[in-house]
Parts: structure tokens; C-alpha cells; sequence
């Protein structure tokens, strides 16, 4: 299954170890990372949600995990419970990767100022926000020596995308989340990145309505008139938690074919 990507193999994951959080099928950017840093040697355990279970399972076995948990990163106890899973069976670890997020589908479509609730609103900080400050503090623990850790953003955080709403507003203070993450956990040698890839095709995008048509636009009006590659967005996760990032963190990498640099796409007129 890891092969349904092009991804080179090597050595600067060896004897690296960590947890991936969020791998829902093989689509998913979690599982694009988890087959990289694989390829590269870490040895991974993998954190989910129990009803995709049936679907992870077998994406692990394939890549030679061994570690697993299910899990609710909206409840303490569970938290509590899988990163005991993890350090039972690794002791420390050196990276992390969050891929999570969450929103109610009322939340992500139409108005944003109309359609906005205060559960929803809620909802979606505690899954797509909160969850990453809690899985840094939980995983900085298990890191006496320094290590990396990384977690997904998207470009709605920063420019209003059609629909994205509070999923938007979510990303945003993760982004806000991440740097300070990284100036508190600097001294202890743990870097703290984002990575915003642009507009694939993951349940996450299906969730968004009008999501294929984000796919389209993004491949038309990015610099490089291509869509966003899971090889990129892979290439740059395992550049961010290997050796090579080095002197790295509090940053957002934008992986995305080049369209968050267009200001005004080529074909419409400037002049009006």
C-alpha cells in the first residue's frame, strides 16, 4: 500500500521513533507521512479514531507498525490512555505529527456569520486547536533528548476560502498555537512546525462543500498549474521531523504547487 506513492527510501528515519496521529484511510495526509517516514526507517505507532479502525489497521501492518490506540482527542482520559500505549512501547520518542481537525458540517458551509454556533465554534477549537497543545505537552514528556514535532494547517487560516467558516477561524489558532508551542518547547530542543498543503482529495475535503471544485481552482491558479502532490507534502513532513530540519521552528511551510503566492490568477482582466 505504501507503494501507491513514489517515495524514496533511505536511512534518515533509522532508529527514530514516534507517533502519527490522525491516519483515517489511504488517502489521508497522516498516512501519506506515515509511509514516508517508514520508507526512511522510523519505527511508528499510530493514534485514531476507533470507527476507522478497520481501515488503519491494515495501512500499519503494511509499513510494519506495531503500536496502536484508538482515540478521543477531545477527552483527557483517552489522551491519557494512548500516549501510556506509546511509552510502554517505546519508552521516549522523537517526533509527532498531528493531522487532526474537526468541525460540525453546519459549521462548514454558506454564511459563516450566520450559520456560526457556540457549540460548533466550540467544538471545532477543541479537535482542530486544542488537541495539538495537548498532544505537544503529552509527547514533549516523552522526549528527554529533543525532537520534532509537526501538525497540518491549510491556507483558509489565513485568506477567506468559500465554506471553510469556523473550520478557518480553527486552523488559524492552531497556527497561533504552533508558534507558541515552539518558543516553549525550543529550550528543551524540540522544533514545532505547520505544514499547509493545498486542496487534495481526503475526507476532509470531502467533508467541505464545493470541496472538488477548491481542487480545480487550486491546480489552475497555482504557480506551478499543478495539483498539490502527497510526495511534496510527505517530502517536506520528513524534512521538518529528520536531521535536516535543523534550526527550524515556529514555521509554516506551504506546500501547495505555489497558489498561496498568487495575488491575481493569469486570464482575468486587472484593469476590470
Amino acid at each position: 500500500m505504501a507503494d501507491d506513492y513514489d517515495l524514496p527510501k533511505g536511512e534518515l528515519m533509522r532508529g527514530k521513533k514516534g507517533l502519527v496521529i490522525g491516519v483515517a484511510n489511504k488517502n489521508s495526509i497522516a498516512w501519506g507521512i506515515s509511509a514516508q517516514l517508514a520508507a526512511q526507517g522510523a519505527d511508528l505507532a499510530f493514534g485514531y479514531i476507533e470507527a476507522n479502525e478497520k481501515r488503519v489497521r491494515p495501512l500499519g501492518e503494511s509499513i510494519g507498525v506495531k503500536v496502536y490506540s484508538t482515540v478521543d482527542v477531545g477527552d483527557d482520559a483517552s489522551m491519557e490512555a494512548m500516549f501510556k500505549t506509546v511509552e510502554d512501547a517505546f519508552g521516549t520518542i522523537d517526533f509527532l505529527v498531528h493531522s487532526v481537525a474537526f468541525a460540525p458540517r453546519d459549521q462548514i458551509s454558506g454564511s459563516f456569520v450566520e450559520n456560526a454556533t457556540r457549540e460548533g465554534f466550540l467544538t471545532a477549537m477543541d479537535i482542530s486547536a486544542f488537541s495539538f497543545v495537548d498532544a505537544s505537552r503529552r509527547a514533549s514528556k516523552l522526549m528527554p533528548n529533543g525532537g520534532s514535532i509537526i501538525t497540518l494547517t491549510y491556507l483558509g487560516s489565513e485568506r477567506v476560502i468559500p465554506n471553510y467558516n469556523t473550520m478557518g477561524v480553527a486552523k488559524a489558532a492552531l497556527e497561533a498555537s504552533m508558534r507558541y508551542v515552539a518558543r516553549d518547547l525550543g529550550p528543551s530542543g524540540i522544533r514545532v512546525n505547520a505544514i499547509s498543503p493545498g486542496a487534495m482529495r481526503t475526507l476532509s475535503l470531502a467533508g467541505i462543500q464545493g470541496g472538488r471544485g477548491l481542487m480545480a481552482h487550486g491546480r489552475n491558479y497555482s504557480a506551478l498549474k499543478e495539483d498539490t502532490s502527497m510526495e511534496g507534502v510527505a517530502g517536506a513532513a520528513l524534512w521538518l521531523l529528520s536531521p535536516l530540519g535543523a534550526s527550524t521552528t515556529g514555521e509554516i511551510v506551504h506546500v501547495d504547487a505555489g497558489f498561496h503566492i498568487i495575488g491575481l490568477p493569469e486570464g482575468i482582466d486587472a484593469e476590470g
